[in-house]
């Protein structure tokens, strides 16, 4: 019996139609040796009437059974087209699929090729929108979750924080006398050498302009954020090569520490702000928030 053709060749009616013409095979099989056997029955009683003196067979007899093995061969030759025209239709069926599988396959890449270069374009998205784009250092957004997420932690464990307001004195003067590439340039190498200089818990920020936020985790104490000013206070200083130029630039620093100075972001920013004011006021390189006499 013919298999009904199928709309949507899945792999279950695919191992349906091949299971179904191999068992169509093995009857065809079990047929062919049927009329094999016959045939030597025949041929055998044959033998045993001429054995017993027949020199002849009847006409009659020899042309039905002629018939009926031609018939049964007949039989069995339709029986093997359709095994073969089914084992056939499998074969298409299961290349269609394979065809299928191999494009899915494809569409398959392409989308992770896809997803692979939106994830990227999302990262890039995410390094423009958190970092600088002058000095690449986090911007003011990324330091600020940062910050919030240092209290949050120092709460629990009961660690200190610091938060350093830096201010580069007289930049402006080197916009003006050198041009802003320059001023540019000097930013560049600021940011740098404060990342040469900062611990991997800590977190850098140009807070814009001539200004950077230094966030330091868990320092031991008052004298080791002093100690760590004194540091980056140096390197800063240290003089920076303009072509036949060498630029000393000297920041102001001004600390806030937690708990002792403020307890949420904002307010240690604002009072390392302050202490930073103080410390150019008073010509000073580093000074610590002094709350104001009631």
């Amino acid at each position: 019996m013919p298999l009904p053709p199928a709309a949507d060749p899945g792999p279950s009616h695919i191992l349906h139609v091949l299971d179904t013409a191999l068992d169509q095979s093995h009857g065809v099989k079990a047929e062919v040796e049927a009329v094999a056997e016959d045939l030597g029955s025949a041929n055998e009683q044959a033998k045993v009437r001429i054995a017993q003196g027949a020199t002849t067979l009847p006409a009659a007899d020899a042309l039905q059974d002629g018939l009926a093995v031609e018939q049964r061969v007949q039989a069995v030759a339709d029986d093997l087209q359709l095994v073969t025209d089914n084992l056939a239709r499998g074969v298409d069926e299961v290349k269609a699929v394979e065809l299928a599988l191999s494009r899915s396959r494809e569409a398959l890449a392409d989308s992770e090729a896809a997803l692979a270069a939106s994830r990227n374009a999302e990262r890039v998205a995410t390094q423009i929108a958190m970092h600088d784009q002058k000095t690449g250092l986090p911007n003011r957004t990324l330091f600020d979750d940062r910050l919030a997420q240092a209290i949050a932690g120092a709460e629990r464990h009961g660690w200190l924080l610091a938060v350093m307001f830096l201010d580069l004195d007289r930049f402006k003067l080197v916009n003006d006398t050198h041009g802003h590439d320059a001023g540019d340039a000097v930013l560049t190498e600021v940011a740098q050498r404060l990342l040469s200089n900062a611990r991997d818990e800590d977190t850098v920020c140009r807070n814009g302009g001539d200004e950077f936020l230094y966030l330091l985790i868990n320092p031991k104490d008052r004298a080791a954020v002093a100690a760590i000013a004194a540091m980056v206070q140096a390197a800063i200083q240290h003089p920076i090569a303009m072509g036949p130029l060498q630029l000393v630039i000297k920041p102001s620093i001004g600390i806030a520490l937690y708990p002792e100075h403020g307890q949420s972001g904002q307010t240690l920013v604002a009072h390392a702000d302050a202490a930073m004011y103080r410390a150019k006021q008073a010509g000073s390189d580093c000074e610590f928030f002094v709350p104001p006499l009631d």
